[in-house]
C-alpha cells in the first residue's frame, strides 16, 4: 500500500527538506519514508498561517462548518485507509484503530455544532451610563504538537476546535507516527481547504520544532505529550506572550476497596492497561488494593493478563500490540526487572511473548508487592504493566495516591460506598475521577491538574482555549464622562 509521504503547507502537498523512515514496531519493517520540514518549511508554514488568519477569522461560522463537514465526509469515506495508516505505523491492533478514526469524525462534527452555541453576552452597568458587550473572537494562529500513541485521535482533539474557532493551525505530528496525519493533510488538499487554514508537517529534528514555538506568530500553543516536553515548549515559547493548552503526563492511581465489584475493577484496570500496550495517558499505573480482597483481585487480574492475545494479526481479536520502539521496550523491561530485584512479585508476564520473534512486544504483566521506592511506582510506565500495592490502613492512602511528581490527570475508585467515594473524589488531586467505570467522549472535558496540564481537550471547554473575549463598552450619554473608577 502506498502511504502519504508529503508535508502539507499553504494548501499544497510538497516535499520537505528532510527524510524520516517510519518502521512498524510490530514487524520491524519499513512502512514508508516520509519527508520532513526544515527551517525554511517551518517559516513558510508560519507565514501562511499568519496570512490566513484574518480571512479565516472573518469567515462566517456557516462557511467554517461547511469546510469541517466536507473534511469529515472525506474522513468517513477513507475509513479503512486511515485506520490502516495507524495500524501500520503503530502496530496498533486493528480493532483499536477504530477509536482513532472515530474521534476524528466526531470531533469535526461536534465542534462544527459547538461553535454555534458560543454566544456573545452583555452585562449591566452599575451607574447606568454605559452598555457593555462581551464578544468571542479567534485567538490567532495555533501550533499543535501531537503524541504518537493515538495519531488520529490526538489530531482530532486539536483540529476540531481550532477550525471551528477560526484559528489557522499548524500540526506537528510525532516523528514516530506521521503517516496518518499526512493522510489528513492529503484530504485537506483534496477538498481544497483554503490555504494556510490547516498545515501538517513533521519536523527534521527537535531544533526545527522549536522554531514553531520560538516564533512570535503563534498565539496558541497546544500539546499532547509529557510534562518534560510541556516545560520545554513553554521555555522556547517565551519569546512572546502565548496561550497554552496542554495534556501532559500522569501516573494514575486506582483504589480498589474491600467492597468493590472485583470483576468490574479487574475488567477496567486491565482493559485500559493492556489496550494499546498500556500506552495511554490515563492508564491506571498504581493499583492500591485493600488487603482483604488482595488475593482475589490479583487472581482476576492475572487471569485477564494470561488470556490477553498479543500480536499483529488483522483478522484476530488482538488485545495487546507492541510498544512503540526498541527504546520503549528496553525502558519498560528495565522497570519490570528492577522492581523484581527490589522485592516485587511477578505474577504474570514480564518478558517478550515466546511466540513472537520480531517486534517490540512486552507480555501483559502483573506485579504484586510494589512499593513507593520502586521506579515502576514513581514513573508513568506507558506500558502493559499492572502494579499492585496492597494496603490495610487507609490513613495514608490519599497521600500515597496524590504522591505523583508528574501531576494529576486521572484517578479511579472502586467501591459500593457512596460516602467513601465522595470522600476520596473530593481529596484526590486529579482532573478526572472515574468511579466504578470509565467514560471518555468528545463532549466530556479531559484535562489534568498541576503538572498534568493546562486547559482541556474535548467538550466546549476546549473551544474556549482558541477563543479570546473582547469587551465593547458604549456610552449612553456622550456628554457624561463615566470615569475610570465607575
Amino acid at each position: 500500500m502506498d502511504f502519504p509521504t508529503q508535508i502539507y503547507i499553504d494548501g499544497q502537498l510538497t516535499k520537505g527538506s528532510g527524510r524520516k523512515e517510519v518502521v512498524n514496531p510490530a514487524t520491524e519493517e519499513l512502512v514508508a519514508t516520509v519527508t520532513t520540514a526544515g527551517f525554511n518549511d517551518v517559516e513558510r508554514a508560519l507565514q501562511a498561517a499568519k496570512n490566513a488568519f484574518l480571512k479565516w477569522a472573518a469567515t462566517s461560522i456557516a462557511n467554517r462548518q461547511m469546510w469541517m463537514r466536507r473534511l469529515r465526509d472525506e474522513v468517513i469515506a477513507q475509513e479503512d485507509f486511515l485506520r490502516d495508516c495507524v495500524h501500520q505505523e503503530m502496530g496498533k491492533p486493528w480493532a483499536q484503530t477504530h477509536e482513532d478514526w472515530d474521534r476524528l469524525v466526531v470531533s469535526l462534527a461536534f465542534y462544527a455544532e459547538e461553535i454555534a452555541r458560543v454566544h456573545d453576552y452583555g452585562f449591566p452597568d452599575r451607574a447606568g451610563t454605559h452598555t457593555h458587550h462581551m464578544t468571542h473572537e479567534p485567538a490567532g494562529v495555533a501550533v499543535a504538537f501531537l503524541a504518537w500513541n493515538f495519531p488520529l485521535l490526538n489530531l482530532a482533539f486539536k483540529i476540531g476546535p481550532a477550525m471551528a474557532a477560526g484559528c489557522p493551525i499548524i500540526i506537528r505530528p510525532s516523528e514516530a507516527t506521521p503517516i496518518s496525519a499526512y493522510a489528513v493533510g492529503a484530504l485537506c488538499a483534496k477538498i481544497g481547504l483554503p490555504d494556510g487554514v490547516v498545515q501538517i508537517l513533521c519536523t527534521d529534528g527537535y531544533d526545527v520544532a522549536d522554531a514553531l514555538t520560538a516564533s512570535t506568530i503563534p498565539q496558541v500553543v497546544t500539546l499532547i505529550g509529557s510534562t518534560k516536553t510541556g516545560q520545554h515548549i513553554m521555555r522556547t515559547g517565551a519569546t512572546s506572550i502565548k496561550r497554552y493548552s496542554m495534556e501532559l503526563g500522569g501516573n494514575a492511581p486506582a483504589l480498589v476497596f474491600d467492597d468493590a465489584d472485583l470483576d468490574l475493577a479487574a475488567d477496567i484496570v486491565t482493559g485500559v492497561k493492556f489496550s494499546n500496550a498500556g500506552q495511554i495517558c490515563v492508564s491506571p499505573n498504581r493499583v492500591f488494593v485493600a488487603e482483604p480482597v488482595r488475593e482475589a483481585f490479583a487472581e482476576k487480574v492475572v487471569a485477564r493478563a494470561e488470556s490477553a492475545q498479543v500480536g499483529f494479526d488483522k483478522t484476530a481479536d488482538i488485545t495487546t500490540g507492541p510498544v512503540i520502539d526498541d527504546r520503549a521496550h528496553r525502558r519498560i523491561k528495565g522497570l519490570i526487572d528492577f522492581a523484581i530485584a527490589d522485592g516485587a512479585t511477578l505474577l504474570a508476564g514480564g518478558d517478550r511473548p515466546s511466540h513472537l520473534k520480531k517486534g517490540h512486544y512486552i507480555e501483559p504483566t502483573v506485579l504484586d508487592n510494589v512499593t513507593e521506592a520502586m521506579d515502576v511506582y514513581r514513573q508513568e510506565t506507558f506500558g502493559p504493566i499492572v502494579s499492585l500495592i496492597p494496603f490495610s490502613d487507609e490513613s495514608r492512602l490519599i497521600d500515597m495516591a496524590n504522591d505523583c511528581e508528574e501531576g494529576g490527570l486521572t484517578a479511579y475508585l472502586f467501591t459500593q460506598d457512596q460516602a467513601r467515594s465522595d470522600h476520596y473524589a473530593a481529596r484526590l488531586r486529579y482532573g478526572e475521577i472515574q468511579i466504578n467505570g470509565v467514560k471518555y467522549d468528545i463532549d466530556l472535558p479531559h484535562g489534568g491538574i498541576g503538572q498534568s496540564g493546562i486547559g482541556h481537550d474535548c467538550s466546549g471547554l476546549a473551544l474556549q482555549d482558541y477563543l479570546v473575549k473582547k469587551r465593547i463598552t458604549r456610552a449612553l450619554d456622550t456628554s457624561v464622562f463615566g470615569g475610570l473608577n465607575q
